[in-house]
């Protein structure tokens, strides 16, 4: 499974073309698809993205699923409908379809954000106002993965 993280900030050409950093095309490569899945991210003005590896993995949890889960069917419907293949080209670019940059308020530059298993592609000042609220938030939820109120540990 691909490892994203940091904070990698890029120019977005013309043609909604932009390099995917180094680091992060390096944890995908060797998958059976050469580029990455996008969606609109649902709690975010950012574009979510992943390799054909968590898609797949997100398919066999929706799979389990009753086909009579109104709610599961709804978030399913809600990912794989707006989810664009974008794959690379031979310079380690993707190109950007527009519903998804106006999804994400995005115009000139980006920033892909690693968030661990996937990555995130903001509008870099959106994205500063977002981690400020984030690092205030941080330690409330600390907690929850065992690092307890000062978020250390591990």
């Amino acid at each position: 499974m691909a490892l994203f993280t940091g904070v990698h900030v890029n120019k977005l050409d013309k043609k909604g073309r932009v390099s995917v950093p180094a680091t992060f095309r390096a944890a995908l490569s060797g998958l059976s698809f050469p580029g990455v899945y996008a969606y609109p991210a649902r709690v975010a003005s950012a574009v979510e993205c992943c390799g054909v590896d968590w898609m797949e993995k997100l398919n066999e949890r929706i799979g389990m699923l009753s086909p009579h889960d109104a709610d599961g069917r709804a978030f399913a419907t809600s990912i794989f409908a707006q989810s664009h293949q974008l794959p690379f080209d031979p310079e380690g670019r993707i190109t950007l379809p527009p519903d998804l940059t106006r999804h994400a308020a995005i115009d000139g530059q980006v920033a892909f954000v690693g968030i661990g298993q996937t990555f995130q592609i903001w509008e870099p000042q959106a994205f500063k106002a977002y981690m400020e609220t984030a690092l205030r938030q941080a330690p409330r939820q600390a907690g929850q993965f065992g690092f307890g109120q000062g978020g250390g540990g591990a």
